[in-house]
């Protein structure tokens, strides 16, 4: 007897800057992040990917992935996906994007997966504000209310 429905695994999540495909099908996940570095605040991220990978499942499967502030209850962003699994040799590859993200302080953000109500993964992001490297020149005219920057 087979099984009619079985919540996947997710074998995968990764923050990263951008995802490729490759003609060969092969996904290439690129700038892959860790902590977001960041010279001031306010500063907005132009683009943020969360690559996911889900396998071991059968059925159809609706995937939220939340961007949460540092106070772990603020959802700044979220992304809703609908995939199905076939059987349970198949994989689903899903890419959540988040354009324009505005970071107004620092602190521990954090990714949250979670699979038909389901939370699979809870990750930290930590958003810091580093000092430029030494003999970093500043640009001449930098006024610092200026609009804020991207990265």
């Amino acid at each position: 007897m087979q099984a009619s429905r079985i919540l996947p695994d997710l074998q995968c999540s990764v923050l990263c800057e951008d995802v490729r495909q490759e003609v060969t099908g092969n996904f290439i996940a690129l700038g892959i992040i860790g902590a977001i570095r960041v010279p001031k605040l306010p500063i907005v991220a132009g683009k943020l990917c969360v690559f996911t990978r889900w396998v071991a499942g059968v059925g159809e499967f609706h995937e939220n992935i939340r961007l949460i502030a540092p106070d772990q209850e603020t959802v700044m962003r979220k992304c809703e996906t609908k995939f199905a699994l076939r059987d349970p040799a198949h994989c689903a590859t899903n890419v959540a994007v988040f354009a324009g993200t505005q970071f107004e302080a620092p602190g521990v953000y954090t990714i949250e997966v979670v699979v038909d109500e389901v939370m699979k993964l809870r990750y930290p992001i930590p958003v810091v504000i580093v000092e430029p490297p030494s003999g970093a020149k500043k640009p001449v005219g930098e006024d610092t209310h200026a609009p804020k920057e991207n990265i």
